[in-house]
């Protein structure tokens, strides 16, 4: 009996010349004469089966006529390289076993569909051979960071995505009916991570997070997933170096995965624009943003917080990922630490990717000074009672800590030369857009 085998598998070269079986739906088809071409996808990929009209039963050959797209089958052939088949390789089909017959009229046809068609039909449209290449990527990118982090001494933490405090601020969290309070979805584990060090060390979480910014640009989503890290006894730049290492390592990894290298190529995206990627990446300091913005004829006043204009006028001088350090205390959150040597501005670092696409990262050093943090929250205008247990953190057993989160999406749009963030996530949530 042919040995059941996934299509990966098969397009990584294994079984030429060998009887297999493959299930899977029914992904496209075509005709020509006495043959048809039918393509077939099984989650792993997509593979050509030809079937020719003198090597199977007219009935079989018939059934392959009639079947509709989207149907779940069952082939059976020989494995055969042929360049000219999409991957290289195809099954020339000797049994076909329909399992379940789709109705006629899938609504995704070849012809230009825009994207709120594709947004409304996103259950069937992640069915697509792009969307199936960055879910593909997505996992393998999430799989090489907790590698990278498990590998030197990080331990995954969760945190709540209930919470009672904001984090990067009120005036975009969404707010949830708790019983017969008021709470709100999470915007970053950060506090609480702040709390787990001293219990945990290096710690690390892979989640989601949720933003109320009423942002239509193609980097925003309001549900996002986070990768944040939280580290004890370390600052700015050991967490800057932290940063570059793991990236790069993911990067590498990518690139080194047979299946995640090919789908990045299909993807426009050459494998060896990632490999040459190494630390130490670039630092440049916001003063210097601020004279090059000038300079370049962009007005941009001291004090500021860099928008998408900006970032996008600035990746477009780097071919790597970047940092812009020691930006003004008006422009980050109450928990950056002022730099000592000039208080006006923050321990802080943002990756920046390149290319035109923009902040990947934020982070830096934490304040652990009790009386620093607390003219920091009235300085913001806070209410110190809604921050009671982060501030008897810095009570009992303070430490120097620094940390940062990635915004998965925004990598995963860089990694993939996505032109929209919506497509580096299977279910999209924006602004106007929370079905299906």
């Amino acid at each position: 009996m042919p040995q059941l085998v996934e299509i990966s598998q098969i397009l990584s070269g294994k079984y030429v010349g060998e009887e297999v079986t493959v299930r899977g739906w029914l992904h496209n088809r075509r005709s020509s004469g006495g043959i048809h071409f039918l393509m077939v996808r099984d989650g792993t990929g997509v593979i050509q089966c030809t079937m020719k009209k003198d090597r199977v039963s007219a009935e079989t050959f018939e059934v392959a006529k009639k079947i509709t797209m989207e149907s779940t089958i069952e082939l059976t052939g020989v494995v055969r390289e042929d360049n000219r088949a999409p991957g290289g390789y195809e099954i020339q089909t000797s049994d076909l076993r329909v399992i379940y017959r789709a109705e006629e009229g899938f609504p995704i046809a070849k012809k230009y569909h825009g994207p709120d068609f594709l947004l409304d039909n996103r259950h069937l449209w992640i069915r697509s051979q792009k969307m199936q290449r960055i879910l593909r990527i997505r996992a393998r990118f999430l799989k090489a960071a907790r590698e990278w982090l498990d590998q030197n001494g990080f331990t995954e933490f969760h945190a709540p995505t209930l919470i009672t405090a904001a984090c990067e601020g009120g005036a975009t969290l969404f707010s949830v009916k708790y019983f017969d309070r008021e709470a709100y979805l999470t915007q970053s584990w950060q506090l609480y991570a702040e709390a787990a060090i001293a219990s945990l060390g290096k710690i690390y979480t892979i989640a989601p997070s949720f933003r109320a910014e009423k942002s239509r640009t193609r980097r925003h989503l309001t549900e996002f997933w986070h990768l944040e890290v939280e580290v004890p006894w370390c600052d700015l730049e050991g967490i800057m170096r932290i940063e570059e290492e793991m990236l790069t390592y993911i990067l590498h990894r990518l690139v080194e995965d047979p299946i995640a290298a090919r789908d990045l190529g299909a993807l426009g995206r050459p494998p060896k624009d990632l490999l040459r990627i190494e630390p130490p990446f670039p630092r440049i300091t916001y003063d210097e943003v601020v004279k090059i913005l000038n300079d370049d004829g962009i007005r941009f006043e001291w004090g500021n917080d860099l928008g998408w204009v900006e970032e996008k006028h600035l990746t477009l001088k780097f071919d790597k990922p970047f940092f812009v350090t020691h930006y003004p205390r008006s422009a980050k959150a109450f928990y950056h630490k002022p730099d000592p040597k000039r208080p006006e501005v923050t321990l802080s670092a943002d990756l920046l990717a390149p290319e035109g696409y923009g902040e990947i990262t934020g982070g830096g050093q934490r304040i652990e000074d009790l009386n620093e943090l607390l003219e920091r929250i009235k300085e913001n205008n806070l209410n110190p009672e809604d921050y009671k247990w982060y501030i008897d953190l810095r009570r009992y057993g303070t430490v120097p800590h620094s940390g940062f989160g990635l915004g998965v999406e925004r990598t995963i749009a860089w990694i993939c030369k996505l032109s929209h963030i919506r497509d580096a996530i299977a279910f999209p949530r924006l602004i106007n857009r929370v079905y299906p």
